[in-house]
């Protein structure tokens, strides 16, 4: 990348680059493809008023997971979210056993999706995600102990809604 910060060549760069994990960040905290949407657009909008650049790349895509799951979480817990009834969510734009595996990991806690979001689709290890979300590898190592518990349970045995 030699695209000066805050250029536009950049922004077109780090939206091209990072937009689809984002979004895929954003879903499995709110469930919903609008939501998500809206998140992306606000990661890039608190991106634009960041008043300087990354050390490096490594530290610019933790830093858009960090501001994607801080603004997810955040828009879980206001009045707006708490009182609105989400529309179901059509998913069926995946081949059908993805289909099914995302159902089914969008059930679990959210503590346990993103750590399996994390690790499996975004390629981390675990001690990049305990600095991602500021938790010990420990923690995150139990937690995505247990997120595979919970996934194999319900695979498993069957997978009711």
């Amino acid at each position: 990348m030699n695209y000066s910060f805050g250029t536009d060549d950049y922004i077109q760069y780090v939206l091209d680059k990072y937009s689809k994990s984002l979004f895929k960040i954003a879903f499995t905290y709110l469930k919903n493809r609008a939501d998500a949407e809206d998140i992306v657009q606000e990661v890039y909008i608190s991106l634009m008023g960041r008043g300087s650049g990354f050390d490096s790349e490594e530290h610019e895509k933790a830093w858009l997971i960090r501001v994607t799951i801080n603004m997810s979480k955040n828009r879980l817990k206001s009045a707006w979210n708490r009182f609105h009834v989400p529309l179901e969510e059509e998913i069926s734009y995946l081949p059908e056993e993805e289909s099914d595996v995302l159902a089914i990991v969008l059930n679990l806690p959210a503590k346990y999706r993103t750590v399996i979001h994390l690790f499996y689709y975004e390629n981390y290890s675990i001690i990049e995600i305990g600095n991602i979300l500021r938790k010990s590898p420990g923690t995150i190592g139990t937690w995505l102990s247990r997120g595979r518990k919970l996934l194999k349970t319900k695979i498993d045995g069957g997978f009711e809604a």
